[in-house]
Formats: C-alpha cells, sequence, structure tokens
C-alpha cells in the first residue's frame, strides 16, 4: 500500500479525489493509504436526510461547507485539527468486508505513540472510553473504501452547535441514543507539544503502520477530481437533495444503526419512498426504493416486493438480519408512526 499525503483543506475536492482514486484502483495494484484535511465543514452520511442532521442557521452564518459523502453512518464536522485517513484497497473473491482490520492498524498506529485505544463499536474508536475515532466503509464488487476521522485538536465548541441530529425520533430497541464523549488526542499526547506537531507525528505513526513508501499525486487525477467535485460535491442535488412530501414514515434504531423509511401513500399504493439513517450498507438502498414504488402498502405486498431485490435484503443493510429488516419494513414491527 502507498501513502499519499493530500495537501488540499477542501472537503469537495477530498471526497472527489477518493473517489476518483477508489474507482481508478485495479485489482493487482498495491491499494492506498490516504491522509487528509478538511477545512471547517460538516459531512454527512450516504443515507442521511441532511437538513435533519445540521444546525442550518449555523450552517448558513458562519458559511460552513456541507458535503454528502458515499459511505454511510452519521454527519461528523471536520477542521483543521481533524486528520482524515482512507483506505482504498481490494478483496479477494468472496472474502468479506469487515471494519476490523482497519480499525486495528490505526489501534496500532495509536499505540506507536503510546496512547491505549480500542475499538469499543461497529465503527468508533475510544482512549480512556472518550470516542477519538469514527470509521465509515463501502464496498464496491471486489473494492473496499474504508476512510475515518481522528479528532486529534478539533474545536469542540463548534462540534456542539453545528450538528443537531436528533436521536430521540427513533423508537430505540435497547440501544443507547445519547451521542458518544468525545475527547482530542492531543490530549494524551505530550502537554509541550503544539497541534501542528501532533497532526505530524500522528500521521507519520500512520503511515509507518500502514503504507510500505509515499507517492505523488498524478496532475491528470488531480484535474479529474476538481471536475468531479463541481459535478457532484458542490451541488445542492447531491448535498440536501429533495426530499419527498411522504403520509407515513416509521423509524427506529437497531444496534447496527438508525433506520428512517418515508412513503407518499396513495389509495393505499406507495407512490414514493426514501430511505435514510446513519446504517451501513454494502448495497445500493434505492434498490428497495424502487421495489416497493408501485406496490400495495400491506405486511404481505411489502414482504413480496422485498423477495424480487436482486441481493439478499441483509446485504442492504451491513450487520442487520434480513427477517428484522423485513418486519420492520412490513410494519409487523408494530413501529408505524403515521404523520401527514
Amino acid at each position: 500500500m502507498l501513502a499519499l499525503c493530500i495537501q488540499s483543506l477542501d472537503p469537495a475536492y477530498n471526497l472527489a479525489l477518493e473517489q476518483c482514486l477508489f474507482d481508478d484502483l485495479k485489482p493487482n495494484d498495491p491499494g492506498w493509504l490516504l491522509i487528509w484535511r478538511n477545512g471547517p465543514s460538516v459531512i454527512v452520511g450516504r443515507h442521511q436526510n441532511t437538513l435533519e442532521e445540521i444546525n442550518e442557521a449555523f450552517v448558513r452564518e458562519k458559511n460552513i461547507p456541507v458535503i454528502r459523502r458515499e459511505t454511510g453512518g452519521g454527519a461528523v464536522y471536520h477542521d483543521e485539527g481533524n486528520l482524515n485517513f482512507s483506505f482504498l484497497t481490494s478483496l479477494k473473491k468472496n472474502e468479506r468486508a469487515d471494519f476490523a482490520p482497519f480499525m486495528r492498524l490505526m489501534v496500532d498506529a495509536l499505540a506507536d505513540l503510546n496512547i491505549k485505544a480500542e475499538f469499543t463499536s461497529r465503527n468508533d474508536i475510544t482512549v480512556a472510553g472518550r470516542k477519538v475515532s469514527g470509521c465509515a466503509q463501502r464496498r464496491s464488487g471486489e473494492k473496499v473504501l474504508h476512510h475515518g476521522t481522528m479528532l486529534v485538536d478539533l474545536d469542540m465548541s463548534v462540534l456542539g452547535q453545528v450538528l443537531t441530529g436528533n436521536p430521540d425520533k427513533y423508537r430505540s430497541k435497547g440501544v443507547s441514543s445519547h451521542r458518544s464523549r468525545v475527547a482530542n488526542l492531543r490530549e494524551f499526547m505530550a502537554p509541550e507539544l503544539d497541534r501542528d506537531t501532533c497532526l505530524t507525528r500522528l500521521a507519520d505513526a500512520m503511515i509507518a503502520r500502514c503504507a510500505e513508501g509515499e507517492a505523488l499525486l498524478p496532475q491528470e487525477t488531480a484535474s479529474r477530481a476538481e471536475e468531479l467535485a463541481d459535478l457532484k460535491y458542490r451541488t445542492w442535488e447531491w448535498n440536501y437533495g429533495k426530499s419527498p412530501a411522504f403520509t407515513t414514515c416509521i423509524r427506529e434504531r437497531f444496534p447496527w444503526g438508525a433506520l428512517d423509511c418515508r412513503f407518499d401513500i396513495q389509495n393505499g399504493i406507495i407512490r414514493t419512498c426514501r430511505i435514510f439513517g446513519d446504517f451501513f450498507s454494502g448495497r445500493n438502498v434505492t434498490d428497495i426504493e424502487h421495489i416497493l414504488t408501485g406496490t400495495k402498502f400491506t405486511a404481505n405486498d411489502v414482504r413480496a416486493a422485498l423477495t424480487r431485490l436482486p441481493y439478499p435484503l441483509e446485504e442492504y443493510f451491513t450487520g442487520a438480519p434480513g427477517e428484522e429488516i423485513a418486519a420492520f419494513l412490513s410494519g409487523e414491527a408494530d413501529v408505524r408512526a403515521k404523520e401527514s
């Protein structure tokens, strides 16, 4: 694996560059470890309803960019005190994509800096019980993208104001809905070190643990990334999108993530369907939205439609039992919350 340290602080460009490198990855390529930072910005998960996750007035007042990423999970705040990493690599045929191998490398890199860390949930790394890193992942064929954040010297006062996602709107399945306590890694490093030194030492530790050398970014790739940033990552359509009017909403929080499904029901038929949440997905959930459109809004008809999906239902929600999802979407779990 080769390391690439990205100098840009533009979140739209950085996410576009990550996508270009991922799309270009071939099975026999060594893979990439990207080290990058963003200026102040909000990065929302692939499946989230952006306006319900941010403090829109604060974001507008402070002119903070809001960018949607390609991976699932929840919204995060970035600034220059936040060090990001991305693994872009190939998998063996039928190999299962997993968070643990990548998270273990980050835990080992922190250990090299005498910081005792552990991964304690589906996608978090903690130190002394406080979250210092969150990760997200997507798979495309035989390729996997795993990326995450390291809180080194993040401005926590802004973090507390910019994100307003309300987890209480979800009925909980025995899962705590409060936000995790967070900490900056600088707190656990030598007190005399300034922010830039902490960032440099952490980046060096990541590269030493994960990469066999460093590379330079090809100019052609940089140019394509700038074009993609304009076409996608800087557009309102991608970052916010239009949420359709709906008459019925079903919501629930599971151990593997929160799920918010909205339907426009007319004469008992699902006319439009949108799926939101902070879940991770191995397949495109638009398959489910399309398969349910035009279906009668009954348990039997919804279940029958789900059997026509091109992939098993559990592949659309990482870590979720297929039957649990089928019961939820069909209303058999008694979680419908109708709205008009």
